[in-house]
């Protein structure tokens, strides 16, 4: 999952980058409101956290905007403001849930976790399938023909990608953006290493190979033709 992250505090900035890190997700940080706000607007993520009390614009504000231009991202407040009628204030602005500090972090994922399946209630189902392959985005396993194959954060970001797209390239340069949120690393090859060890996972056992090369486009998913 896709996650901007907009809070002032180094300290508790630094703490939840490892954290949400280390749970899977990849995460963009901005330290004040105008940053949050325009990157809301013009770059693609799955979630917000907004602190409340930021410079230059202040969470709330940044809620506000955000609702009035249309904009239906999920939004979680992180705060230190937490009496009730400053908890009614956010949510009745449009928040999707309120969270006050201090906290603990299984409660933080938690409820992110809750966030998105409401999000993805009648829109979309939790399981992404691709032929006899299945990925269980809550549960964050993959199984196929019925056996459970164990992924690292990377390779289940990756494989998340590609079967969002089924039938559609991804290229190179949309796994660096969204799995390791790199804007431009002509030299590396740090996805042919993640993609050669995910084959190894998803197709190597088994007698279909679902991930195919694009020949200078990219990768895709697909079941038999």
């Amino acid at each position: 999952m896709k996650i901007l992250l907009a809070e002032d505090d180094m300290k508790m900035a630094a703490y939840l980058l490892a954290g949400l890190t280390e749970s899977g997700h990849n995460v963009d940080h901005v330290t004040d409101g105008r940053q949050a706000l325009s990157y809301c607007l013009y770059h693609d993520c799955d979630l917000a956290i907004l602190d409340r009390m930021m410079p230059e614009m202040d969470g709330l504000s940044v809620l506000k905007a955000l609702r009035a231009s249309k904009k239906h991202l999920p939004v979680l407040f992180l705060t230190a403001m937490g009496q009730v009628d400053e908890r009614v204030e956010g949510l009745a602005a449009g928040g999707d849930d309120y969270l006050t500090k201090p906290f603990h972090f299984s409660e933080l994922l938690a409820r992110i976790d809750a966030i998105m399946r409401r999000g993805q209630a009648g829109t979309e189902t939790r399981v992404l399938r691709v032929h006899d392959l299945e990925l269980d985005l809550m549960a964050r396993t993959a199984t196929r023909q019925g056996q459970l194959i164990e992924l690292h954060a990377k390779e289940f970001a990756i494989l998340e990608a590609l079967m969002r797209n089924k039938g559609r390239v991804v290229t190179r340069t949309m796994l660096l953006e969204r799995v390791w949120n790199f804007n431009f690393e002509p030299n590396t090859t740090v996805v042919e290493t993640h993609m050669s060890r995910l084959r190894g996972k998803i197709d190597k056992p088994f007698d279909t190979a679902l991930i195919h090369t694009i020949r200078n486009s990219g990768y895709s998913i697909h079941g038999p033709r």
